[in-house]
């Protein structure tokens, strides 16, 4: 949807640059100024219809021939085409469509500036001699914002245009130095020089081809955005908006326009009844799952986000056998489905084990890109981190490599840092069979705390053992309704009374406290003497702890399932407007009650308690096995001695 600040950027523009984007594409000379050569330049052709391998020409009279290239020339069409056993293969053309359609909209949108800032009559005064010493400064800085302007729009373009043809292969090709700013025509020669130079090196198959170009752009448009912040006559361009009808494209200034990746995402989806047990953590996830899909792409905003009732980062913990990867793929597939029947493209990534780095920083960018991935404002995402206690390290632990600690704070800074803007299009699920080895920092920013701990009653077992066991027997059931117990209500509905009094030793050990010195905890006041007692047993139960139990309560407070029937006809819900979608939320809301906030208070600090009570076990066993060891060596020291 184009709104009404949004102009547009004509089709009849953009196609009346194709033959000086081709032009570009076939063969120009260039000498690097910033950036050092890492291959060979093409050799220089014998004549303009003979290259260097055979091939047919077009010889229809208007169209545009390679011109002779000297050696030094960059001709990007030919590199591509070396690649090809004889004819082009789609993802190659793919490739140098985009390019020659985003040159295209580059060299368009820098005519338009160049009109909008009087570029135009400074460049003919001075080709005509007659530009005033006066203006010669101005006439300096306006070609270089018009080259910057052309350089993010190309870069923006192509990764806009390139990203459905993306799949899971990535290229690190590194910083971008060639970026030029005399001119515009300097500056996309600068560049397209280097993305030659990238695509010579990385691109040596069809997904690395894709993924080089990609990363090429993300690389550029970095670049030139930074350069931007600080560079004059730059503001008319980074205020405004320009739309690309036919490519569903929106150009907002120098921030990027993403499409969504073309990756098809493979993964064996659960159904909710086949996960037994975790009431609790199963209803939240359905919940959520049903949430992201009340995202509104055209507000870049999700009317759950705004009232203050959305999950964006959750920690499922429990132990190992108790249902955490059916709970992702659970998760995983209601998105799929829910994304598939109203056309939303849907992104799932984890980020696991192998891609901590040996090398130095490495292992930040890929976290880095990670999020950057999941966050996409022009997706639904989700995001895993399966076993986080053995990717991202504590902080201080000798035992943790530097690509874990590079990890941990990426995580920190994106799930809470002073940057993190949560729109409500995705959420971040931190999973771990033993939570207390997770910075204490770094499990903190988890909003919310899943239990995943399995089936626990004897019809939880019994149900578990029957879908297990599949349809191949003739055993008989018994006395049971199945699966009876796996309903979501009622489960639920008892799962949170059970939170009225803490679990943990501990914990309990504050409330019994507490509840005799003040009583029953009826009022704001109470409640809060019994956080801060809270705090008293444990010192980290911080100010973040209790923001965690409010966004919790807030959830409790929209203790509601959007209907079924949303999901499967989009126009009932998700395609209205966003004000008519968060009016509808709102009228199904309800009041926060004191046993919502009591059960959230010993839910949160009950994990808390129990991450604590293992960690300390854990740092007195190690310190057992330590002395031990002391003593060991000490008794055969002697002994030898001796």
């Amino acid at each position: 949807m184009t709104t009404r600040d949004t102009m547009e950027l004509r089709e009849e523009t953009i196609r009346a640059h194709y033959d000086a984007a081709l032009v570009l594409l076939t063969g120009f000379d260039h000498a690097p100024r910033l950036a050092k050569p890492s291959v060979e330049a093409p050799q220089a052709e014998r004549s303009p219809g003979i290259g260097t391998r055979p091939r047919f020409r077009s010889t229809t009279p208007g169209l545009v021939t390679r011109p002779t290239v000297r050696a030094g020339g960059v001709r990007l069409v030919e590199r591509v085409e070396a690649q090809a056993d004889g004819l082009l293969s789609p993802v190659q053309a793919s490739g140098l469509h985009a390019l020659r359609r985003a040159l295209a909209i580059a060299l368009a949108m820098g005519a338009t500036f160049a009109e909008q800032t009087g570029l135009v009559e400074l460049k003919k005064a001075n080709l005509e001699g007659r530009l005033s010493d006066a203006k010669r400064a101005e006439f300096t800085e306006l070609l270089a914002a018009e080259a910057l302007v052309s350089l993010h729009v190309f870069a923006n373009a192509t990764a806009f245009l390139i990203a459905p043809h993306l799949g899971e292969t990535s290229v690190e090709i590194g910083s971008v130095e060639e970026v030029l700013t005399d001119n515009a025509l300097l500056a996309l020669q600068g560049a397209l020089w280097e993305l030659d130079q990238d695509i010579a090196l990385f691109g040596e198959d069809e997904p690395r081809l894709s993924a080089t170009i990609a990363g090429f752009a993300e690389q550029l448009m970095a670049k030139v955005a930074a350069r931007a912040e600080t560079a004059p006559r730059v503001a008319g361009f980074a205020g405004a908006s320009w739309r690309v009808e036919a490519d569903s494209l929106t150009l907002s200034g120098f921030s990027p326009a993403r499409a969504a990746k073309g990756s098809t995402l493979t993964m064996t989806f659960k159904k909710p009844n086949e996960v037994v047990g975790n009431h609790i953590a199963k209803y939240q996830a359905l919940r959520l799952a049903k949430m992201l899909m009340a995202y509104d792409f055209d507000r870049k905003l999700n009317p759950f986000a705004e009232m203050g009732g959305f999950i964006f980062t959750f920690m499922g913990d429990g132990a190992p056998g108790t249902g955490k990867t059916t709970l992702i793929q659970m998760m995983a597939g209601l998105l799929n489905d829910y994304c598939k029947a109203a056309g939303y493209p849907f992104r799932y990534q984890n980020f696991s084990i192998d891609q901590i780095d040996s090398y130095q920083g490495k292992s930040g960018q890929n976290a880095k890109a990670f999020v950057t991935n999941v966050l996409d404002p022009a997706v639904i995402g989700f995001g895993t981190i399966d076993d986080i206690d053995q990717i991202a390290g504590k902080r201080g632990d000798r035992q943790s490599s530097a690509g874990q600690q590079e990890v941990t704070a990426v995580f920190m800074e994106a799930f809470a840092g002073a940057n993190t803007v949560v729109r409500g299009n995705c959420t971040f699920g931190m999973f771990s069979n033993f939570p207390e080895n997770v910075d204490d920092a770094l499990r903190q920013r988890a909003g919310a705390r899943f239990l995943v701990d399995g089936p626990q009653t004897r019809e939880d077992y019994i149900d578990i053992l029957a879908l297990l066991m599949g349809k191949n027997h003739a055993i008989p059931l018994g006395a049971h309704e199945l699966f009876a117990a796996q309903e979501i209500k009622r489960a639920v509905a008892a799962s949170f009374e059970g939170h009225s009094r803490p679990h943990e030793p501990g914990l309990l050990a504050v409330w019994d406290k507490v509840s005799k010195d003040i009583g029953p905890l009826d009022t704001i006041a109470k409640i809060g003497g019994y956080l801060k007692a809270i705090q008293e047993a444990d010192p980290r139960f911080t100010g973040r702890a209790i923001k965690n139990i409010t966004d919790a309560v807030k959830v409790r407070a929209m203790d509601f399932e959007l209907p079924d029937e949303w999901m499967e006809n989009p126009d009932l819900f998700l395609f209205k407007a966003y004000d008519e979608k968060l009016a509808m939320i709102r009228c199904m809301t309800q009041k926060i009650t004191v046993e919502m906030v009591i059960q959230e208070i010993n839910r949160y600090a009950d994990s808390e308690f129990r991450y604590a009570d293992k960690s300390d076990e854990v740092a007195i066993s190690n310190m057992i096995r330590d002395f031990g060891r002391q003593e060991e060596a000490k008794r055969r020291y002697l002994e030898g001695k001796g």
